[in-house]
């Protein structure tokens, strides 16, 4: 069965958004991504003192919009380096009176709060690798429990400078119309299957990472698909570590008749609901 290579990791997420000023001052304010530049009614973040590495792009949509219940994001995830750095987020986010969900998972510790415009966001760290309960077959068993709030506290050193260098994307979590379709499609191009929450959520990622990307039914079970006039998740992207990956995926998509398209050095994919997913290299 094809795999993706265990290098492919999450790299940018674009967003369609109503109102850019106020989404640039929440994710620079709030979140503390650095803003690298405006143009064209778009907006390209990345952590602190990395402009290089675009992680989130923001796009103004023209009025008039349509309001629709569809599947879409249910959250970005963003992965810091310590666990240091997650209690000054912690911190940062009471300061601030942001209304704030949290988790202990196993293989991490989280964060969980929404935008200004209702798309949601994970602030978490990994544990040590060692930490995560990983089954012979490959299973990556994930739990929820409470999380140690106190302790994260006392790891902080109090002083928040943003997203520091080093974050990233760490998932994607999508809220999908159907579970087995979009699960199916996504071991279908090469992503393998870490996690089954029986018939509500599903993990996958490439290589031995707990996952890259969530899936869950809890509040989309058969919605329509995202649209293109619509606000939300317009793409989330992955990238692959050379050109032959990018090759071998395509020649991969060709066999499985999977539609995409080429430009440069992107491939692109339209995921079950709507959703634009693109594998690009260095």
């Amino acid at each position: 069965m094809f795999q993706l290579p265990a290098e492919t990791y999450p790299s940018q997420v674009v967003l369609k958004v109503k109102n850019l000023e106020k989404m640039v001052a929440f994710y620079t304010e709030i979140v503390g991504l650095m803003l690298v530049k405006s143009e064209a009614q778009m907006a390209f973040l990345s952590a602190q003192g990395t402009p290089e590495k675009i992680i989130l792009v923001l796009k103004q949509l023209p009025e008039p919009q349509k309001e629709m219940n569809t599947a879409g994001l249910y959250h970005i995830a963003f992965l810091l380096p310590t666990r240091k750095d997650l209690g000054n987020t912690l911190l940062w986010l009471l300061q601030n009176n942001i209304e704030i969900g949290a988790g202990e998972h196993g293989y991490s510790e989280a964060l969980y709060f929404s935008d200004p415009e209702g798309n949601g966001i994970e602030i978490y760290r990994d544990r040590p690798m060692e930490d995560w309960d990983i089954r012979e077959n490959g299973e990556i068993v994930g739990i929820t429990e409470e999380l140690d709030a106190d302790g994260i506290i006392s790891e902080a050193d109090r002083t928040w400078l943003g997203l520091p260098s080093g974050s990233k994307i760490g998932h994607i979590h999508l809220s999908v119309s159907d579970i087995e379709e979009s699960g199916m499609f996504m071991e279908k191009i090469g992503f393998s299957l870490k996690y089954n929450f029986g018939r509500q959520a599903k993990f996958f990622a490439a290589g031995n990472y707990h996952h890259h990307i969530g899936m869950n039914v809890w509040e989309s079970r058969n919605l329509p698909k995202m649209q293109p006039e619509q606000f939300g998740l317009e793409s989330y992207a992955f990238i692959l570590p050379n050109k032959e990956a990018s090759d071998q995926l395509q020649k991969h998509l060709q066999e499985e008749a999977v539609s995409y398209e080429v430009k440069e050095n992107t491939v692109t994919v339209s995921d079950p609901n709507g959703t634009a997913l693109i594998f690009t290299y260095k």
